[in-house]
């Protein structure tokens, strides 16, 4: 009986202070039986009540709250979308509109959504909001289809708040994500997932072609390192998944994080991100994980085979005692350094302040610092999980959405990455995974 109600618990969560909406869309009862498969494996739940031990996951002290949370915010995301298959975050000049069904859908908006759906529990073929999610696809592929094979753009839409405060370019960043997120959950299409792939390796080319001289990415907005940030991740998910993306050009892209972020100081350059702090080191969080794990696994590595001692550190000199060359391993060990020193400054309390009140852009930071952590399996993120959940759950307006206070207010927007937050969980595996590749 005990597994059989933990189990209920982990499907439960595969399911499902800022100012009220303006226009609240009107709340409507979900079936109470939800099926969900498969179960995501590594439930912290069981692992948290002794029916499965792992030596990385995290655990929620009170997952009914959560729960609720996620069902709540699911129920009004999927009253917000259009009736083709988009979403909208508003237009920057018109930031007082809250209403989703007042504002023109933007693929940006639309592809935060889709992943949102997806990591709470739904695909093409089931799940609570699968229908939901699939007119997202729709609309996703209807308008990469519809884009130039040439230039930046996959949309003509201009002037949204996403675009105002990440960058110009943000909406192919954005789908390149969702595309690759995706690609999961397609083997039972095979026409279906080729189109997928076809539209992916157009916006993969679109965001490598933006990459400037220095690694950032093109048309920064107010927060523009969130956008470089964003892409990052978005290339190297792509990348994972067997899109053809050019190592140097990831590597531009981790160098300007890195270069970012002091890791003897702990100072950030906040000159691409507002003035914020927040958002320039949650940037150099998440794109130095991966090197960073790497670093640590292959020093672990060595120690166990004696070529180095126990207590040896990650070094230049170790590292090429191991058989990186020097310029490798100046990378690598600046990629490790600015890791642990960055998700350190991203978690405290006046960083965590941002700019002083909740926006979208906060939003973004909490989860890109998140998932670095659980790129790299570190169990510091249990830490970062049951603060920024807390904080999530006392803010949520109730009607089910969150919005922001600043620049990016759009509740659409912000209700999708706090369910990309308050749902890490299930994607733990994949994000894992994603840091060994």
């Amino acid at each position: 009986m005990k597994k059989a109600k933990i189990a209920l618990v982990c499907i439960a969560l595969g399911t499902g202070a800022f100012f009220l909406s303006n226009n609240q869309v009107e709340k409507t009862a979900r079936p109470a039986k939800i099926k969900i498969d498969p179960i995501s494996k590594g439930c912290v739940f069981m692992t948290v009540f002794g029916e499965e031990s792992s030596e990385f996951h995290a655990h929620y002290k009170t997952p009914e709250k959560v729960l609720t949370s996620v069902s709540e915010g699911l129920t009004w995301l999927a009253k917000a979308q259009a009736d083709n298959g988009g979403f909208g975050a508003g237009q920057h000049s018109r930031q007082h509109i809250r209403d989703p069904h007042a504002v023109k859908q933007d693929p940006a908006t639309t592809a935060t959504v889709g992943m949102a759906l997806m990591r709470s529990g739904s695909d093409f073929q089931s799940g609570l909001y699968s229908k939901e999610l699939g007119k997202v696809l729709d609309y996703l592929l209807k308008t990469v289809e519809a884009s130039s094979d040439n230039g930046s753009k996959i949309t003509d839409i201009t002037g949204t708040q996403i675009q105002r405060k990440l960058g110009a370019n943000i909406d192919a960043v954005m789908v390149t994500q969702f595309f690759t997120n995706s690609l999961d959950y397609l083997d039972h299409d095979k026409q279906l997932k080729k189109r997928v792939e076809e539209a992916l390796d157009k916006c993969v080319a679109k965001v490598q072609n933006l990459q400037q001289a220095d690694g950032r990415t093109g048309g920064a907005g107010w927060a523009g390192v969130l956008q470089s940030g964003l892409a990052n991740s978005a290339l190297e998910a792509a990348q994972y998944k067997g899109a053809e993306v050019d190592e140097e050009i990831l590597q531009k892209s981790r160098d300007y994080q890195n270069d970012n972020f002091d890791a003897e100081t702990g100072n950030a350059d906040v000159s691409a991100g507002a003035g914020v702090v927040l958002y320039s080191v949650s940037s150099s969080v998440r794109a130095s994980a991966k090197e960073a794990r790497k670093v640590k696994e292959e020093m672990k590595r060595a120690k166990a085979a004696g070529d180095l001692p126990p207590e040896a550190e990650p070094t230049v000199a170790n590292l090429e005692k191991i058989g990186y060359d020097k310029d490798q391993a100046l990378k690598a060990n600046t990629s490790y350094n600015v890791y642990n020193k960055a998700k350190t400054v991203a978690q405290d309390a006046r960083t965590i302040s941002g700019f002083g009140s909740n926006g979208g852009e906060e939003f973004l930071s909490f989860l890109q610092t998140g998932e670095s952590m659980v790129v790299n399996q570190d169990n510091d993120w249990e830490k970062w999980y049951d603060n920024v959940s807390g904080r999530l759950l006392t803010i949520q307006n109730q009607d089910g959405s969150w919005n922001g206070h600043h620049c990016i207010t759009s509740p659409v927007f912000c209700t999708a990455v706090s369910l990309l937050i308050l749902s890490i969980e299930n994607d733990i595996d994949k994000l894992v995974d994603l840091g060994q590749g």
